[in-house]
């Protein structure tokens, strides 16, 4: 009976102080390291901003004929790679060869009645209208790049603007030196040569004859890739009308559209670090060329429209975001670049070593995570 009393008044182990001490600290902890990825994510966001919303960009061209007639050659495929100059397409030559031959007739026979000097007065218009394709070229050229300049000023590179207007200059100062020795060539046959209306009208038929040939080659307006091509021999090719589109390789630029609450600190030059789906594991270097001043609402129709990006839908209201344009290598690019191709982004706005190096990280691990997208 006395042992039965003892054992029911043995009092029952209990959980002492330092279990207790235990789960503060471990909770402590949790909270400390959350509140360091906390003050971490808001530096990052602002001194080494990310996205994964970036796209590859590049200029592209319509390739179109400007005389009408039945393609008779084609020198491309799809996806080939082509020069600038490089001959894409020739349409039928022969009426616009007779054409040629028949201007020359005419001017020959004008000649005739005002003395010496045809041959002369022929090549000076055959090389009067070469040099008017080139300017036609030209223009045409650097109109293009004016509208892009316009629509996106940091989607060209200085460069490529110089080169544009350079080629412009260089074909208007042709076209007057052509000018110049058809001019020079007309005296040549006498004093009544220039008056002569007959031979200023078989002159000017000879120009446009001559022009008309040249058009008849459609040939690469700068270096690229073809795409949207589905022609064969004996298509009809109206003038105007598209044949194909021409992806050009003079410049490739990444379109990264950065949270509003992510530009306060970029600027241009600030050194970029990205990684494209296309390649995992990759890390490409470029720079900021330019940081976007609007973007659409959605409520605006107009013909020359901000650019448009769609916000991303959730519970919490997202930061509208903006483009920023990022400049990279060419060559290092090249035969990476597709349009349309995503890309990840960080800008490093500082020298901020421990932000930095986290950064560098972050993109690296999402790139080798491209492989598994």
């Amino acid at each position: 009976m006395t042992e039965a009393v003892t054992e029911s008044t043995t009092p029952a182990p209990e959980s002492g102080p330092s279990e207790t001490s235990k789960a503060r600290r471990l909770t402590l902890i949790v909270l400390g390291i959350c509140a360091v990825i906390f003050l971490w994510h808001l530096a990052a966001d602002r001194h080494t901003p990310y996205t994964d919303q970036a796209r590859v960009n590049s200029l592209t061209i319509p390739i179109v004929s400007q005389v009408p007639g039945y393609v008779s050659e084609i020198r491309v495929r799809l996806h080939s790679v082509v020069e600038e100059g490089d001959t894409l397409f020739v349409i039928d030559r022969r009426k616009y060869e007779y054409a040629v031959r028949q201007a020359e007739a005419n001017v020959d026979r004008a000649a005739q009645s005002v003395g010496a000097g045809t041959a002369t007065v022929k090549a000076a218009a055959a090389q009067l209208g070469s040099a008017n394709a080139r300017l036609d070229r030209a223009q045409r050229n650097f109109d293009r790049t004016q509208r892009v300049v316009e629509g996106n000023p940091g989607a060209l590179s200085q460069a490529n603007q110089d080169y544009a207007e350079t080629s412009l200059a260089q074909a208007v100062e042709g076209v007057s030196t052509a000018e110049a020795n058809l001019e020079k060539a007309k005296e040549a046959l006498g004093a009544t040569g220039p008056d002569n209306a007959d031979l200023r009208l078989a002159i000017a038929q000879l120009e446009s004859a001559q022009l008309d040939l040249a058009f008849s080659t459609v040939i690469a307006p700068s270096a690229g890739i073809v795409e949207s091509f589905n022609l064969t021999v004996g298509y009809f090719a109206a003038a105007g009308a598209p044949l194909a589109t021409l992806v050009t390789a003079e410049d490739v630029w990444i379109q990264a559209d950065m949270r509003e609450n992510n530009l306060g600190h970029i600027d241009i030059g600030d050194p970029v670090e990205l990684s494209l789906d296309v390649m995992p594991g990759r890390i490409i270097k470029g720079t900021v060329r330019s940081v976007g001043y609007g973007v659409s609402d959605g409520r605006n129709s107009n013909a020359g429209d901000l650019p448009s990006i769609a916000p991303s839908l959730g519970w919490v209201r997202e930061p509208q975001r903006f483009p920023v344009i990022i400049a990279v290598d060419r060559e290092e690019i090249r035969g990476l670049g597709r349009i349309g191709g995503q890309a990840s982004v960080i800008v490093f706005t500082g020298r901020n070593f421990f932000l930095n190096a986290i950064g560098r990280l972050h993109i690296r691990i999402a790139s080798l995570l491209s492989y598994v997208r």
